[in-house]
């Protein structure tokens, strides 16, 4: 969800304090939608994540707590996201219907359908970056939009190739999608998604509409911190075999978090710094 910061970011209306206020309250309202959809998600997998070796251990999974008190929570969550999202504006709030309605689609049926499973899960987060722009109100960069959606299908696949491995013989057990997939043909599909994100932010970095609103060539300089985020995610998946739970991986990892901040600072430099104060060689790429 930390998604939809990238247009306020992007947008350089990081200081302006209204649209900073939208963007958190954006953050809080997908933050319940998608906790809206988890739980849905887990009540509708009971029985498969049992046979999971770790989602067992969830709290649902494990018995801990009831599918009713469960399914009070998500409609609470849900209900208070799609009201205090009309309360921003009704186009965000449509984008927070499509969201939870897709969610719906997926957790019932879409989930089972090869490539398709994966896809929704990667339109879930180009909806998060379209409303993020939505919320304050400035126009979506469709390069965004193609970044974002080719980095989710590399972390959705990789999740996937995960499951398959760990679970092996029992994977289709867990989700019936995977009986579909092998890891040769997830390898190559992941080699597609990061190969096509770092050609994709490279090319927006220089684009002539990116380069006239910065007013210099100087946010090509943080695409090292992208590729190297890529090949850190990859060499997690293959050689340390991890990537079940992406969440918990982009925060625990050490090399991924200290590169985030990095290209995070980067970019701010790059954005926000006026061209007078950069470097002579940087300015020499100013428009």
């Amino acid at each position: 969800n930390v998604l939809l910061f990238a247009a306020l970011v992007f947008s350089q209306s990081l200081f302006d304090l209204q649209a900073v206020l939208l963007s958190v309250q954006a953050f809080l309202l997908f933050s319940f939608a998608a906790s809206a959809v988890y739980l849905l998600n887990d009540l509708n997998d009971l029985q498969e994540d049992r046979v999971h070796p770790k989602k067992r251990h969830r709290p649902l999974a494990a018995g801990i707590v009831s599918p009713t008190h469960v399914a009070v929570a998500l409609l609470c969550l849900a209900t208070i996201s799609v009201v205090g999202g009309f309360l921003i504006s009704r186009w965000f709030c449509a984008l927070l219907m499509i969201y939870l309605g897709m969610n719906v689609l997926y957790s019932l049926r879409l989930k089972h359908i090869v490539i398709l499973d994966v896809m929704i899960i990667a339109v879930g987060f180009v909806l998060r970056a379209v409303a993020g722009a939505v919320a304050i109100g400035v126009d979506t960069s469709p390069w965004m939009v193609l970044c974002t959606m080719t980095l989710a299908l590399l972390v959705g696949f990789g999740k996937r190739r995960n499951e398959l491995c760990v679970l092996k013989e029992e994977a289709s057990s867990h989700r019936a999608c995977l009986e579909g997939y092998t890891t040769q043909f997830l390898d190559m599909m992941m080699s597609i998604s990061g190969g096509a994100a770092i050609v994709c932010y490279t090319l927006y970095t220089m684009a002539n509409l990116t380069v006239q609103r910065f007013g210099s060539h100087a946010l090509v300089m943080t695409t090292p911190f992208v590729i190297y985020g890529v090949f850190r995610y990859l060499y997690l998946i293959h050689v340390k075999s991890e990537g079940g739970d992406p969440s918990r991986l982009f925060v625990t990892d050490v090399p991924i978090l200290f590169n985030g901040f990095l290209w995070g600072v980067a970019c701010a430099g790059c954005v926000y710094t006026p061209v007078e104060w950069l470097p002579w060689w940087i300015q020499k790429w100013s428009v």
